[in-house]
């Protein structure tokens, strides 16, 4: 048991994380295959042409809407929701460990800032839950999802762009803000499945993100206590590490790269009057390059479907850790009667 192992978030966090996820992956399935419906053409033909894509998006688009509903009200009625704002919030020690990593990666400070040392590890009384990168990538994330409901939801709904917009050239450019942001996301949540799916520590999934604290023990034996402070030095690299983090760090940045090229130069994007299904891509390395994109964000869903399925196990575990306990004592748990 080193502090790695310990949780990182309440039961209701990892389930909404969760559900997000998976939603968030349907609107990327759906939205690109939209977008660039010449070199993913498959997938528009798995889902059933155009209707089925817009059908399933704007499905995908309702369950972030309530997602992102419940979420508000949970975090205002609560004060576990409100402390979490508290402590998503930016504050002098977050300045104090930016100017520190400039002047670190400029050889002039020794260290890294307590509140950059997202991964390190160590007691939450040395280092925040949160280090100030983690806060820009919450930040980060909350903005992009309200643009990207508002615009989704008046672009939905006709008269409501109209409303705003007189003109079609108007429309068209506020529906391609929709899908400019929707590029960002995109790469943003590929680099973030490299980061956390790929961490040597965590290698091949963050269980942290998926086992709720309450569930992971909090203390540690005197012989723990006597090591290091994070217990890092404790843990092994998995064989398979090295090679899996090269290749989908090159996956992830070919992505990144053909997705951001092909959203500039994909013509009649964002909503083509027609999918053209096999119309026929008109670059084969850019085509490659979309799917591998696509590919990164499978990987994605499968690490996240297995982050679950871990914390199953572990749910499984711990309750026949309380069944033999409980037999041992010569008692009975709570359901057996």
């Amino acid at each position: 048991m080193t502090n790695l192992d310990h949780g990182k978030f309440t039961r209701v966090t990892t389930v909404f994380h969760s559900l997000l996820a998976l939603d968030v992956f349907a609107l990327f399935f759906t939205g690109y295959a939209v977008m660039f419906n010449d070199e993913l053409w498959w997938l528009v033909a798995l889902m059933g042409g155009n209707t089925g894509v817009l059908g399933v998006h704007r499905l995908a688009g309702m369950g972030l809407l309530a997602l992102i509903t419940f979420w508000l009200v949970l975090t205002l009625i609560t004060d576990t929701g409100r402390g979490n704002i508290r402590e998503a919030l930016p504050t002098p020690e977050d300045v104090e460990a930016f100017v520190q990593d400039v002047r670190f990666m400029l050889g002039r400070a020794d260290e890294r800032h307590p509140h950059a040392k997202q991964f390190a590890g160590y007691d939450a009384d040395e280092v925040p839950l949160l280090s100030y990168v983690g806060k820009g990538v919450v930040a980060i994330f909350t903005v992009e999802l309200f643009l990207l409901t508002v615009s989704g939801l008046l672009i939905w709904s006709k008269t409501g762009v109209a409303a705003f917009f007189q003109t079609k050239s108007a429309a068209m450019g506020f529906v391609v803000f929709h899908g400019l942001l929707g590029v960002i996301m995109l790469m943003g949540v590929m680099f973030h499945i490299f980061e956390h799916g790929f961490h040597p520590a965590f290698y091949p999934v963050e269980t942290k993100a998926f086992i709720p604290r309450s569930m992971i023990p909090e203390s540690h034996s005197e012989e723990d206590d006597r090591e290091l402070d994070s217990g890092i030095e404790r843990l092994t690299l998995s064989p398979s590490w090295n090679w899996a983090a090269n290749v989908m760090g090159v996956l992830t940045v070919i992505g990144i790269v053909s997705v951001l090229v092909g959203s500039i130069f994909d013509e009649g994007y964002p909503v083509p009057r027609e999918l053209a299904i096999g119309g026929g891509p008109t670059n084969l390395l850019l085509t490659v390059g979309i799917n591998v994109g696509i590919l990164v964000l499978l990987v994605g869903l499968v690490l996240s479907m297995y982050g679950n399925v871990l914390r199953v196990r572990w749910e499984r575990q711990l309750e026949e850790r309380a069944r033999g306990e409980a037999a041992t004592d010569g008692g009975s748990i709570e359901g057996d009667d």
